[in-house]
């Protein structure tokens, strides 16, 4: 099963040559008919997308539930055996994009999942230095994807988040390995050792984690490092 689109005669029409056009001088009045559906299968409803949150109905003086029992009555108004379901697209507070692209998105349109698949794709081509992708929880580098460790990544993130501070061993292994039996909690030359392997993996751009001598690490944004996803504020910052 899919979805097809109900298209007017009048843009149908308009494609046509001006021969066709003179020939059937009344198909722009011809009812609206129902385009792109393959042969050997029928229409059997349609979706509607409306894009609007409660916040601009109330403004409207209105609410979704008003709106959702507006278009059921008129549907039911105008064919009384018609059956209607109504779903309401979550999404998370601030996502941001037009309204109505979030809910084609969250109540899984094609259309909008081929576009929202091609705007990851081109994520994934990212300019030629370091990105540091919190959200799916890698680091690029120039394009390639690094083959960090999950702690080692976490080692990062840990940084990341903190930006400018520099954060002593001490602080990193409480932090990172909370949940170790004593046994497996690092000392604080075993956090040097997680820390030479990271920076190896990073290539030349190793340098986004310095070292502070006498004190610990930090991390260094450049030019070249870009972050995604670290848009909330630093987890020390109340």
């Amino acid at each position: 099963m899919s979805l097809a689109h109900i298209a007017t005669a009048r843009s149908a029409h308009s494609a046509r040559p001006n021969v066709a056009h003179a020939a059937r001088p009344n198909v722009a009045h011809a009812a609206p008919r129902i385009r792109a559906v393959p042969e050997g299968t029928q229409a059997r409803g349609f979706v509607l997308y409306v894009g609007i949150d409660e916040a601009k109905a109330a403004a409207a003086g209105t609410s979704l539930h008003r709106i959702v029992e507006a278009l059921k009555a008129l549907t039911i108004g105008l064919a009384p055996t018609t059956e209607t379901y109504a779903a309401v697209a979550i999404a998370p507070e601030g996502a941001g994009g037009r309204d109505v692209d979030v809910v084609r998105l969250a109540l899984q349109d094609p259309a909008a999942l081929a576009r929202h698949r091609d705007t990851e794709d081109d994520q994934d081509r990212a300019p030629a230095g370091v990105v540091v992708d919190i959200s799916r929880k890698r680091v690029i580098l120039d394009n390639e994807t690094a083959s960090l460790t999950y702690k080692e990544f976490e080692l990062l993130q840990y940084l990341v988040l903190r930006e400018g501070r520099t954060i002593e061993r001490a602080e990193l292994i409480c932090s990172l390995w909370t949940a170790a039996d004593d046994d497996d909690a690092p000392n604080e030359r075993t956090i040097d050792v997680h820390v030479r392997r990271l920076r190896a993996k990073l290539g030349r751009y190793e340098d986004i984690v310095r070292t502070v001598r006498g004190a610990g690490y930090r991390f260094d944004r450049h030019a070249d490092v870009s972050i995604r996803q670290a848009s909330t504020p630093s987890p020390d910052a109340f």
